[in-house]
């Protein structure tokens, strides 16, 4: 169920929608502000998550925090 993001075109309203089928048109999300079907899908960044049990943050090791050339 991916969230997309969408703005009505009658009140420019911006807000986010969980769309439950890739067939959903644009025509049948209504704008939670003035309840019309005119609402356009956005472009929008994916969300990516980083992180888990094997996750390494870039700058813990030793290395990173010395620069070159310098003791």
């Amino acid at each position: 169920m991916p969230m997309y993001d969408y703005k009505c075109a009658k009140c420019g309203h911006m807000f986010e929608e969980l769309v439950f089928s890739s067939t959903v048109d644009d025509n049948t999300i209504k704008c939670p502000v003035c309840a019309e079907n005119k609402a356009k899908r956005q472009l929008s960044a994916p969300a990516i998550a980083v992180g888990g049990a094997n996750f390494e943050p870039a700058c813990e090791k030793p290395s990173c925090s010395t620069p070159v050339g310098y003791s």
